[in-house]
């Protein structure tokens, strides 16, 4: 196989910047606030699934209206709590509480998430939607809560990808981001 110089002009191969360096990867993998998102992030996708089901249910039958804004509400406090654990996890990896480099697009996006369910709840205490308005309100944030979570996933990925022992064998693999 032979070795091509690279023409002037022509496409350099794409490298992307680790998530981490050394020191922020011994950070992230050495705090308790890795392991918390790490159990609340399925724990909000198993309150997020009920909750939809529930949502739809009620959207199709018009049954359970009850029960579908309670788990809207729980999902809220679920991501608010999520959202706060892992501004401190990132304010312990990456000396900043948002919008790290590694993390700006996910944390931007959060926000839009955070807005659209704190709507759900501002809708639901002052009555300015109807049941079903609420129910599709919060079926919107939803939906960005699932690219959200899209988002994360895919850097958990990248993490790992980046973690793999290529220069030594006794760095530890990514854990989730």
């Amino acid at each position: 196989m032979s070795t091509k110089t690279m023409q002037p002009g022509a496409p350099r191969p794409k490298t992307s910047a680790p998530l981490y360096t050394p020191q922020q990867r011994v950070r992230r993998d050495g705090t308790v606030w890795t392991l918390v998102q790490g159990i609340l992030a399925p724990v909000q996708f198993l309150v997020f699934l009920v909750s939809l089901v529930l949502v739809l249910r009620f959207l199709w039958t018009g049954e359970g209206e009850y029960a579908a804004t309670v788990s809207v509400v729980i999902k809220t406090l679920t991501l608010y709590t999520i959202m706060i654990t892992g501004c401190i996890w990132e304010k312990v990896v990456f000396d900043c509480y948002l919008f790290a480099p590694a993390f700006y697009w996910e944390d931007v996006f959060s926000m839009l998430v955070l807005a659209l369910h704190t709507a759900y709840l501002a809708a639901l205490m002052s009555g300015w939607l109807d049941a079903r308005g609420l129910m599709l309100l919060a079926l919107a944030a939803y939906a960005t809560y699932v690219i959200n979570a899209g988002q994360f996933i895919y850097k958990l990925r990248m993490a790992r990808l980046q973690g793999q022992p290529a220069a030594s064998a006794d760095q530890p693999s990514g854990v989730a981001a």
